[in-house]
């Protein structure tokens, strides 16, 4: 079993959910399909997960823990890439949607950023308000600082990456863009119409590569308001 005590292999059981497809889960951990492929076929064989007709589950749970405590070892030791960034939360096994300056950023496929570093990099998720509690401490033990509801200074968090949360007491909606859980393209732009100066040119984007009709968009939130 020591050469199941991979890297990719505690990738793939710690981002896989019920039902997901292989090309799900390697969309998820930013890996190629092939690989995952021939990894998923391993872990098959060794009982820890299962192929089925639905997709990918997890069938050895305590195997899932100690690829967990392993991660979040190597992870709490080292600074967290901004690619990693958008991986770790698909390890925490509960559902979350990206929002605010990453809902811009997924949508345009990583073709806009605002105000963020390489020393001061928030990711802004949507979780159920239920979770809150978990996900704190799921980030404190991949040694990862987490708000909630708002941004807090660069100086009052410790290390480059942090998160913040919006708990959300109802449904959460989730469209997925390059292996990545997003809030609906129409609430996306929603976001960004309120604050329009300073996303116009996402907005520029969204509306070519989605044909989307945006100062309609903005005439009717304005309208509705």
């Amino acid at each position: 079993m020591i050469e199941l005590m991979d890297s990719t292999a505690a990738k793939i059981v710690l981002a896989a959910q019920r039902g997901d497809s292989i090309n799900r889960i390697a969309s998820k951990i930013d890996i190629s399909y092939s690989w995952v492929y021939d990894w998923i076929e391993r872990l098959n064989n060794a009982d820890i997960i299962a192929k089925t007709d639905n997709g990918i589950q997890i069938v050895d749970h305590e195997m899932r823990q100690q690829y967990a405590e392993m991660m979040a070892a190597l992870y709490s030791r080292d600074t967290i890439s901004q690619e990693d960034a958008y991986i770790i939360p698909h390890f925490a096994g509960m559902e979350f949607v990206y929002t605010e300056i990453d809902a811009a950023y997924v949508w345009t496929h990583g073709g806009y950023q605002i105000a963020r570093s390489h020393d001061d990099y928030p990711v802004f998720i949507e979780v159920h308000d239920r979770d809150v509690e978990r996900w704190i401490a799921f980030f404190q033990l991949w040694g990862v600082d987490a708000t909630i509801n708002e941004r807090p200074d660069a100086s009052d968090v410790n290390g480059d990456v942090h998160y913040v949360l919006y708990p959300k007491t109802n449904a959460i909606d989730a469209e997925w863009v390059d292996g990545n859980p997003v809030i609906p393209l129409d609430d996306a732009i929603n976001q960004m119409v309120e604050n329009r100066p300073a996303y116009e040119p996402a907005l520029e984007i969204i509306a070519d590569k989605y044909d989307r009709d945006i100062d309609a968009v903005h005439h009717n939130t304005t309208s509705a308001k």
